[in-house]
């Protein structure tokens, strides 16, 4: 497995579709949400692949303080299903703490969690604010990493 994290003027346009692709099959097909992903926060994101040769196996965008929210951000965390239950997307959260921390060491993390993913970002330093709102029909709680 090689990581790569790149801004998305990097992105080839092989490996951009890949990504769309893989967003498209799980976030929309496979949990059945019609929902618009290209909002416009690409271009400004660092975009974190997990590649095997020419297959994509995990992806996230670390979105900069002031995009998604005052602090910085991960989003479209996701894993191919091939590639589940193998603790991929642990390793893939975890490289995204520590690039968002690195790049942007004053600013704590926020996500928008799916529900059901809440133990896992909590294992991983996320802790839950808030109540639990509906994001595209699907279930989500606010977490934040702090960042000291």
């Amino acid at each position: 497995m090689q990581w790569h994290t790149q801004p998305f003027s990097e992105l080839t346009t092989n490996w951009l579709y890949a990504v769309l692709r893989l967003r498209q099959q799980v976030f929309v097909v496979e949990q059945h949400c019609a929902y618009l992903d290209l909002d416009d926060r690409d271009q400004r994101a660092m975009h974190m692949l997990c590649k095997r040769g020419t297959e994509l196996l995990a992806y996230q965008r670390c979105l900069p303080p002031g995009l998604s929210y005052p602090e910085s951000s991960l989003g479209r965390i996701v894993v191919c299903p091939g590639m589940r239950g193998q603790k991929l997307g642990e390793a893939l959260v975890q490289r995204g703490i520590e690039h968002n921390l690195s790049r942007w060491p004053e600013h704590d993390i926020c996500i928008s969690a799916q529900s059901h993913l809440q133990a896992l970002y909590s294992s991983l330093g996320f802790v839950a604010e808030g109540s639990e709102y509906l994001e595209d029909d699907i279930v989500h709680i606010q977490m934040r990493y702090r960042s000291r």
